[in-house]
């Protein structure tokens, strides 16, 4: 018989996020090269890929004033 398990209804234990010291449920679970985990929250991931692409000068001129036309 095959199981299928919901994604939403794993039960993980809660944990101290490695970046905020907060304690999370919601979590994602890395391993360093020493095969060490590090466990980091959703905030702090989005926090650390939000700007991944842009930059570091980028701004938006039109919150400048300026809008290119």
């Amino acid at each position: 018989m095959i199981q299928t398990l919901d994604p939403k209804l794993t039960e993980k234990p809660s944990v101290r996020c490695i970046s905020c010291d907060r304690e999370m449920d919601h979590y994602n679970t890395f391993y360093t090269p020493t095969n060490r985990p590090q466990n980091i929250c959703w905030q702090c991931l989005a926090r650390e890929e939000k700007n991944f692409f842009a930059r570091r000068g980028y701004s938006r001129l039109a919150r400048s004033g300026v809008i290119p036309r």
